[in-house]
């Protein structure tokens, strides 16, 4: 077949690009063979869980001398997820054209039967401008800096490191477990006297990782919602933080841990750390309807099985009052200064808690970002026995963006550029214009491997932390993952989305996963080739505006290498990203003559040349 009879990432076939608000009027055309004799043509749209709707299209004219076209324009009311394909009448009888990939319609004769997604949101949806064209910086606060400043009230039970140069411990203790009880003395104070670090960077947004008092480093355990833990500092510190950032440009998200808390916590107080009567102790605790027993005290149901981690019922009235009421943990911690939420395990949040949360959130500070972690496609996405609706409008400003972090490390782990579009272009086409502005796009987070260590190290898969543990890049593998990782860096810095760059991973640092990404911060020991190189690309983001919300085309994906455009009423770039292991000669469309390179300053006249596992970033200018 040498005629393409749809394309939902070609704006003659579809004239709004990707999702369409509601009542937004947009244009769809089918283009059919003269020779089929085709006597109508029709749009089969289907919102999802009904039946489809035929919606007949209308003869457009000749499409050269052999094909004619089919079109129609429609808005759709209601929010909501659509599916959709085509049929046509011919003398032959109904045939269908169905999605064949890529965004690309095939003949349903050639055995292809998936329908497009369209999705719907409400024309109203907005996300916090703040963010867009941004830089986002992870911090697992306890590994980054410790300013030396005295603590209080720190439980007698932790474990302090001074040996901060070596891994975190993660050995079995005589009793089999793993505590993560020991700390290396990072806090908010240390934080802050690294601002001006931060904001070298070209950081505009510090994620942090719970601070909330826990008996864990990660503190994913929660103790207390209501309190600092003391190794971090106190309220007056994230206070001090909020406001000192702010002066260097960047606001301050944290990590809300809402589905389970610690057993060793005041609500639960299953070790009888607390003076306060926890679910655990009696049935008569204000504690006890958060919580569903199936035996007790003893039997509950607990995060993935795990008795330290019991489960929250977010729907408890009690709960859902603390958490998101007016004087709640939501709104209590915007007021202290933060700027918004990231929701840890946001699929296993009911709607009815994430509804409650967000409003709870935007009434305090309306420009509030609410951002949840979904590994998969956010749109799609099914938990509690039903599709989930997070990005329509009303709920979750964004997500991590885990299909893009995919995409990303695998090109430059491997090269094949066809793979990339395959896994970029659902989520340029799936989720809405005000979404992608403000995705979560990182490549290494607390949750996976090192980046450098993912790009050039051996697969983690099958093998154990002592495996792990024994692991590090030799020089060669380090230098190649240096180089791998500047190129994965200028990926995720113009992509669609605001990059997030997890601590250290700009000095160089390595490590398998969980607890050998999360070590100390190598002050003094930074890679510093590495380190100019994210200096570079946090001035070359902000000197670019059109990385706030420009829209992104694929040129080509092939033979090792992926380029892409975007573009608005600003400019336009062109990025390059070669992964092939030798130099390539770019040949440049008309537009791109002469253009400036951004990377390198490297000469282009009608093509430019692309270093080995490099990248070039060609600006048009307005």
């Amino acid at each position: 077949m040498n005629w393409t009879p749809f394309n939902s990432a070609d704006a003659f076939y579809k004239s709004v690009p990707g999702a369409v608000e509601t009542d937004l009027p947009f244009r769809l055309r089918l283009i059919l063979p003269r020779a089929f004799g085709a006597s109508g043509a029709h749009l089969l749209l289907q919102k999802d869980g009904e039946t489809a709707v035929d919606h007949p299209m209308y003869w457009a004219g000749m499409y050269g001398d052999e094909q004619e076209i089919w079109d129609i324009e429609l808005s759709v009311p209601e929010k909501g997820l659509y599916f959709y394909h085509f049929d046509y009448d011919s003398s032959w009888g109904r045939g269908s054209v169905f999605h064949s990939g890529d965004g690309v319609g095939a003949l349903s004769g050639a055995g292809v039967q998936q329908s497009w997604q369209l999705t719907v949101y409400d024309k109203n949806f907005r996300t916090p401008d703040w963010l867009k064209g941004g830089i986002i910086y992870q911090i697992f606060p306890d590994r980054f800096y410790n300013s030396g400043k005295p603590k209080q009230n720190v439980p007698g039970d932790r474990i302090l490191r001074t040996d901060i140069e070596n891994p975190p411990y993660w050995k079995p203790d005589e009793t089999g477990e793993v505590r993560n009880n020991d700390y290396f003395g990072g806090d908010l104070a240390g934080i802050c006297e690294k601002l001006p670090y931060l904001e070298s960077l070209g950081v505009t947004c510090l994620y942090l990782n719970p601070i909330f008092e826990a008996h864990s480093n990660h503190r994913y355990n929660t103790a207390d919602y209501e309190k600092i833990d003391p190794l971090l500092g106190t309220e007056a510190d994230l206070r001090t933080l909020c406001a000192e950032a702010a002066k260097h440009g960047i606001r301050v998200l944290l990590d809300g841990v809402f589905s389970h808390t610690g057993s060793d916590s005041r609500y639960f107080n299953r070790e009888g750390r607390y003076k306060t009567i926890g679910a655990y102790n009696s049935k008569a605790s204000p504690y006890y309807p958060w919580y569903t027993f199936t035996e007790y005290p003893d039997r509950y149901k607990s995060w993935w099985g795990f008795e330290t981690l019991p489960e929250v019922n977010e729907e408890s009235p009690a709960y859902l009052d603390f958490i998101t009421g007016q004087d709640g943990i939501v709104r209590r911690w915007l007021r202290a200064g933060a700027a918004g939420w990231r929701l840890d395990v946001a699929d296993e949040l009911p709607d009815t808690f994430l509804d409650a949360l967000v409003k709870a959130a935007k009434a305090e500070k309306p420009d509030a970002l609410v951002l949840g972690e979904v590994w998969e496609d956010a749109t799609t996405k099914w938990a509690y026995g039903v599709r989930r609706r997070y990005l329509l409008g009303g709920q979750l400003d964004s997500v991590m963006n885990y299909p893009f972090a995919e995409a990303v490390l695998e090109f430059a782990r491997g090269g094949v550029a066809e793979d990339f579009q395959r896994a970029v272009t659902p989520i340029l086409e799936h989720y809405p214009k005000p979404v992608l502005d403000v995705l979560m796009n990182h490549i290494g987070t607390h949750d996976t491997e090192r980046a450098i260590t993912r790009l050039a190290g051996e697969s983690a898969k099958f093998h154990d932390r002592a495996w792990q543990a024994e692991r590090r890049l030799s020089d060669a593998d380090y230098k190649k993952g240096v180089q791998l990782l500047r190129l994965a860096a200028v990926l995720q810095y113009t992509l669609p989305g605001v990059p997030s760059v997890y601590y250290g991973d700009e000095a160089g640092m390595q490590g398998y996963k969980d607890p050998f990404n999360r070590g100390y911060y190598p002050w003094g020991r930074e890679n510093e080739t590495l380190l100019a190189f994210y200096k570079k690309l946090g001035a070359l983001r902000h000197a670019l505006p059109v990385l706030r919300d420009g829209e992104m085309r694929f040129v080509s994906a092939v033979l090792g290498c992926v380029a892409y455009t975007r573009e608005n009423e600003t400019g336009a770039i062109l990025v390059i990203a070669n992964r092939n292991e030798h130099d390539i000669v770019y040949n440049l469309h008309e537009k791109w003559h002469f253009a400036r390179e951004r990377l390198y300053g490297s000469p282009v006249t009608s093509c430019v040349r692309v270093g080995a596992m490099d990248c070039a970033v060609l600006d048009a200018g307005n």
